[in-house]
């Protein structure tokens, strides 16, 4: 008879949540499509969502999420904007297909939203000096690698633009995609202003960078973003610049019986995504108007 002791229970155990793993991560890396469901399910929560934020926009009230939550939330919040931090939090939205129904989750059949809020605050910037650097596409490569590889704006027309951007996220594995966006900035006043973006092509690019480049059919890869909206409003006031972003992606699902380990990694990507793009807009405004 052989005695397995604890030692050996506990390595093959390990042993088997590495297999695992190896597993996941190929079944996660082989390709998949994009289907009409999956993109209707995305564009219906994407209306619901839209509505909400011109609901918002429309009232007056609180211009900032910030400013939309309890008091002692909100006081905490600030505290941390003061110090340099980012605020980011989950969305979920839900919403009834028709007026009288009860609520119910927004149904994505073969996909995954991920829909985040985040804020920050730059010290001693204008709103005129924050935009001038969001809307300096050309160099969005230098104030936000290593996320962005190449950025460049195609077309400009007032305060609506085409961009495009080579996007690169590097964690287990490395992804790269070209991506193309339309962007629209409205000005409401000497303190406010918003703008939205919202991609209209997303390809991975596989080797990049190497002789041997190509780029996967849009919506047949491997499914790591397959849509984006950001929606990005902006208030001077406190001696500075707050900078709220809310962003809504897609990507392919979760295998199941897999989300102990793939959900993890799938979900923490947007996250730190929003929480990295808003940290270095903070640090690139403020050194472009350091004395």
């Amino acid at each position: 008879m052989t005695v397995i002791g604890r030692s050996d229970r506990i390595g093959n155990r390990r042993i088997a949540i590495a297999i695992a793993g190896l597993l996941s991560f190929a079944q996660l890396t082989a390709a998949a499509d994009l289907e009409p469901k999956t993109v209707q399910g995305f564009d219906h929560y994407v209306q619901l969502a839209q509505a909400q934020i011109d609901s918002q926009l429309a009232t007056h009230e609180a211009f900032l999420w910030i400013d939309r939550l309890p008091q002692d939330r909100r006081a905490v919040a600030l505290g941390q904007l003061r110090r340099g931090q980012v605020v980011i939090e989950h969305l979920d939205l839900n919403a009834a297909d028709n007026p009288g129904e009860p609520t119910k989750p927004i149904l994505v059949p073969d996909g995954f939203i991920h829909h985040w809020i985040g804020t920050v605050f730059i010290p001693r910037a204008t709103l005129a000096e924050t935009l001038a650097l969001e809307q300096d596409y050309d160099h969005h490569q230098e104030y936000f690698r290593p996320d962005v590889i190449e950025s460049k704006t195609l077309r400009r027309d007032g305060n609506d633009f085409t961009i495009v951007l080579r996007l690169s996220k590097k964690k287990v594995i490395t992804t790269v995609l070209d991506t193309e966006h339309e962007v629209h900035y409205q000005i409401v006043d000497p303190m406010h202003a918003w703008s939205w973006s919202r991609t209209t092509r997303i390809q991975e690019v596989d080797n990049a960078g190497e002789a041997d480049e190509r780029l996967e059919p849009v919506g047949h890869d491997r499914g790591f973003l397959w849509r984006m909206n950001t929606y990005w409003r902006f208030e001077e006031r406190d001696g500075g610049t707050y900078v709220e972003c809310q962003s809504i992606s897609l990507t392919r699902d979760i295998p199941t019986g897999l989300g102990w380990l793939i959900g993890p990694y799938l979900t923490s990507v947007p996250r730190e995504s929003l929480t990295f793009t808003l940290a270095r807009t903070r640090g690139a405004v403020q050194r472009r108007i350091a004395p």
